[in-house]
């Protein structure tokens, strides 16, 4: 027979030891269904790398984006963007953080000018100085930027969102912001 003060201790052990055992249960399934680098997969992904042009990415381009129409890409295929607080016609005003959240499309050193892709007007492109001794390109007088989680073409993730003071949107190939 055992001692009265033991039972409740030998009962506590086995249900301490259950929840436990559990909690080991729930890890291992827990680590089943993420990445190597820790990420919950919830959905299956690609892992083919997105298919960009081969042009100079200073070329710009009429794209489309679905619902938004034809729109101005880079030489990838990536979409444009203007950001609202820049004047048309002047140099931009995204520098520090908002040039590293917005990157503004540069014309390659040695170039002398950016190059009018498929469905550009060339006489609306053009550049404008950056205080950091390059040169941005522009059209329509309107500064142009990427927006980096626009990764592949056919994206506009960017379009009307209010970010770094102002609004950006995408630019129509007759140099309007499409305000949609």
């Amino acid at each position: 027979m055992t001692p009265r003060g033991s039972e409740p201790h030998r009962r506590g052990a086995v249900t301490r030891g259950l929840p436990a055992a559990a909690a080991v249960l729930l890890v291992v399934l827990s680590a089943s269904a993420c990445t190597s680098s820790g990420t919950a997969v919830t959905a299956p992904f690609s892992t083919a790398p997105p298919t960009l042009g081969h042009n100079p990415v200073y070329e710009v381009m009429a794209g489309s984006v679905s619902g938004l129409g034809p729109l101005l890409v880079d030489g990838q295929g990536l979409t444009l963007y203007m950001f609202t607080t820049d004047q048309r016609g002047t140099p931009s005003r995204c520098y520090d953080i908002c040039a590293v959240q917005w990157p503004p499309l540069i014309l390659a050193r040695g170039s002398v000018s950016p190059i009018a892709g498929p469905g550009i007007e060339t006489r609306l492109l053009g550049t404008a100085p950056r205080s950091d001794g390059t040169t941005q390109v522009t059209y329509n007088g309107w500064p142009l930027y990427l927006w980096p989680p626009d990764r592949s073409p056919g994206k506009a993730t960017g379009q009307a969102l209010t970010n770094a003071g102002g609004r950006w949107y995408v630019v129509d190939p007759a140099g309007i912001p499409v305000q949609r």
